[in-house]
Order: structure tokens, then sequence, then C-alpha cells
């Protein structure tokens, strides 16, 4: 028990490391900058109204985002995925690992399963006892079953999943904007420290530290806005999802458009703010057929029940959720593999990100 809660007392370090970081920003920039130099040259006070207030635009948008970030809790699996009483006990009575698969494809037959292990086997949770949803990783560090996991990110102390993932990609863009702004309007001034010995030291320091900070995050930026536009995870950059047809890496893509809008949501105005628009429920996503043909995809639909049904029984039967069919009515190459499915009704993307298992 000690241990634990000296872990997560250090686990804060590096956020309270930051927090300083940028409260002295806002100090050297805003008292030491505007302040001291502006004030000093009265025909430029006008400019350093300018700077404060884009200086301020910036700031709170890369706090508030910073904050939900950290504050907001990785979202886990519904009380649906939990195996009942009765099968848990059945789980843990068997020694035999077909055995305890069986009773996983019986308690994942109405639950929206579209993936495996790589073996082929129903992805179960020993720790939190509860079947894996589709992109949903156990977090050794947050001890929990996240969502949509992506990574466990020390910076912020918390996952970086479905229900935060919005905001973790809004902190890494305004940070990097707080970052070159910073730097750019510094740059004068730090030009002149070598020419000007009462030049303050904390500007100069301070553009040595937004540049720094300003490399270091574009090319984490750079490359989640490339995970976002193949709607992909970290973890499934490095192990692609087993699906029906085998691993695919690009298994939950709809197109870059299409990828986009299900971590933004549906109303671009609410595209930048740090609040919680990303489509669906956590646990349910589209995905992308290999075979895009439709008589073959009709073919397939009808046989891949007969497939799964034998002696291997890798899937489960895959109903369709409401919540899938958005994303996937206005291009008919995009569909979910079940016949069932064609009957569904289009209907708004639910966000749940309250669940606990």
């Amino acid at each position: 028990h000690v241990l634990k809660c000296c872990q997560k007392v250090l686990a804060w370090v590096p956020v309270v490391f930051i927090a300083l970081v940028v409260a002295w920003s806002y100090y050297a920039y805003v008292v030491e900058l505007c302040v001291s130099i502006f004030t000093e040259l009265l025909f430029v006070y006008f400019i350093a109204v300018v700077y404060l207030v884009v200086f301020h635009l910036s700031f709170v948008m890369f706090v508030w985002s910073y904050w939900k970030t950290i504050f907001t809790s990785p979202a886990s699996p519904s009380n649906e995925f939990c195996l009942s009483k009765a099968d848990k006990e059945q789980y843990e009575k068997e020694e035999r690992p077909e055995s305890q698969q069986e009773i996983l494809r019986r308690a994942a037959k109405d639950l929206p399963i579209y993936t495996t292990t790589a073996s082929r086997a129903i992805r179960y949770c020993d720790r939190c006892q509860l079947i894996k949803p589709d992109r949903c990783h156990h977090c050794s560090a947050c001890d929990i079953c996240v969502l949509k996991m992506d990574h466990h990110c020390p910076w912020v102390n918390n996952c970086v999943g479905f229900s935060n993932y919005k905001f973790f990609l809004l902190f890494l863009m305004y940070s990097l904007l707080y970052c070159l702004f910073v730097a750019a309007t510094v740059l004068q001034y730090f030009i002149k420290f070598w020419t000007n010995t009462h030049a303050k030291f904390h500007v100069l320091f301070l553009f040595f530290v937004a540049a720094m900070f300003f490399i270091s995050i574009l090319s984490l930026f750079s490359y989640h806005c490339w995970l976002v536009g193949k709607n992909r995870s970290t973890i499934e950059t490095f192990r692609a999802p087993t699906f029906r047809n085998g691993p695919d890496k690009n298994g939950f893509s709809l197109g870059c458009s299409k990828n986009l809008r299900e971590v933004f949501g549906d109303e671009k105005k609410y595209w930048l703010l740090p609040i919680f628009t990303s489509l669906g429920d956590g646990c349910n996503f589209p995905t992308r057929l290999v075979i895009t043909d439709p008589e073959q995809l009709t073919v397939s639909s009808q046989n891949e029940p007969a497939k799964s049904s034998g002696a291997n029984q890798s899937f489960p039967p895959r109903p369709l959720s409401e919540s899938q069919n958005r994303l996937l009515t206005s291009d008919s190459q995009w569909a979910e593999g079940g016949p069932e499915e064609e009957n569904t009704k289009s209907g708004s993307l639910h966000c749940n990100t309250s669940d606990e298992s």
C-alpha cells in the first residue's frame, strides 16, 4: 500500500514540472517582457497590448485543454462486457484454455465484438474480469481497461483514450501554437541580449524553452495527426487488430474525413474547443471490409456465419449497434459484415464516457 502511494505521488512529478514551467513562462512573458520592456518604450505600447491579447488567448486554450486531458477519467467498458457470476465461477474452475474460450464465446455472442487475439481467441482481461471491447486495452499504470486506449502519458499522468483523445490532440496543438507565438515574439529581444547587457535573463531563457518545446511537440503532434487520418491508435500501429480476414492495420479506417469526424464530431464549431464531441460510445466502432464488390459482399456475409461456426469458432456473431451507422451511410463501400445490418436504422452516435466496469 505504501509503495502504491509513493508511485501515485511520483506520477505527478512530470505534471507538476510542466505546470511550473508554464507558470514561469507566464511571468516571464507578461511581467518581464510586456510590462518591463514595453513600458520603457512608450511608442510601441500598443504592440504590448496586441501581444498580451494573443498570448492570453493561446494560454487559456492551452491550459484548458491540458486540464481536460489530465482530469478526464479514462472510459471503461460497461457492465454488459462483464461475465455473469455463474460464467465467472465456471471460467475460474476450468483449467483447459479451450473450455475457457467456449465460455467466453458464449458470453460474447450478443456483444459487438469484431476483433480477437492473434490466435483467434476472445480478448479477455483477467485483471478486470471482463471481455474486452474492440480497441480496448488494460493499462497497467491505471490498472483498468481503457476504451480505445492510445497510450499512457506520464506528462498528463493519465491514459489517453476514447474519453480524452480529442483533448490530448488539442493540448498538443495549443501548446505548439503557444510555444511558436512566444518564440516568435521574443526572438528580437533574444538577439538584443548579445548586444545589450541590460536585456532580461528571463527573456533569453524563455526563448530557449519555447523553441525546445516547440521542436519536441511538433513531431508528436504530426504523428498523432497521421494517426487520426488513418483512424489508428498508437497500440494499433505496432500491433494490427485481428479481424475475420486476419490482421488489418486499416480495419477501422473509413477515409480521412470520416476518421476526423469520429474524433472531433459532426459540429465543426466545437472542434477547436476542449469539450467532448467524439462520435460513438467507445465500445463499438464501424469497421472497414477488405471486399468491396457488392456481389462478393453479399456472398461473404451469407457464408461468414458458417465459417465462424466451425471447430475453432474464432468470431462470435456480430450484432449491429445503432451508433455505427452514421459514418457508413454516405459511402456504400464501407459496411459492416452481417446481413442483418442492412435493416438497421441510421441514427446519431451516442457518447458515453461515464461507464465503469
